[in-house]
């Protein structure tokens, strides 16, 4: 699943959004592209878990595709 991030802008905001998502799926594979404010999840939790744990680390969200 693929997520729009508008307000991550550093290192600091993806350490934050992919210790969130491994705190809820310790096998989740996270890449956040800073330049495009574009974070990629492989993972086994629905679509409302994986928003909420962004949500958590202090992130608004939008599924996107690709």
């Amino acid at each position: 699943m693929n997520f729009t991030v508008p307000e991550m802008s550093c290192g600091h905001c993806t350490s934050s959004i992919e210790k969130a998502i491994k705190a809820a799926d310790p096998a989740a594979t996270v890449d956040c592209d800073i330049a495009e404010r574009r974070v990629s999840v492989q993972s086994s939790l629905p679509l409302a878990d994986l928003t909420s744990a962004i949500k958590e680390a202090g992130y608004a969200s939008e599924q996107i595709a690709g």
